[in-house]
């Protein structure tokens, strides 16, 4: 039996029924998504725990202590939830690297 993890990423022109993929290695099943939005991040770890059974989730730090805690009541508190978070200088270029892709544009 694999054990099942779901990594979650944002991106302003993502379309999570293409941008998406899965990785097995048997004892090991990852499935990534980039979700536009927190209402796609929600509908896709829904689908997963029904579908797949995941349990684990890691995140991007895009998301914030509020998406993770609506993520945690959507799934009922039955799958561990964590956060990909950089220290000062790692943020600083992660965002700056954001913004000359123009990638935090609405």
């Amino acid at each position: 039996m694999a054990f099942k993890t779901l990594f979650l990423a944002h991106a302003p022109d993502a379309d999570y029924k293409k941008h998406n993929s899965t990785i097995n290695t048997g004892k090991y099943r990852l499935f990534t998504y980039v979700v536009k939005n927190q209402e796609e991040a929600v509908k896709v770890a829904r689908k997963l725990y029904e579908t797949e059974k995941i349990e684990s989730i890691l995140l991007c730090p895009g998301f914030t202590h509020t998406d993770i805690a609506e993520l945690f009541k959507a799934l009922d508190g039955k799958v561990s939830i964590n956060v990909s978070r950089g220290d000062g200088p790692s943020s600083r270029i992660a965002m700056e690297a954001m913004q000359r892709a123009h990638f935090l544009e609405r």
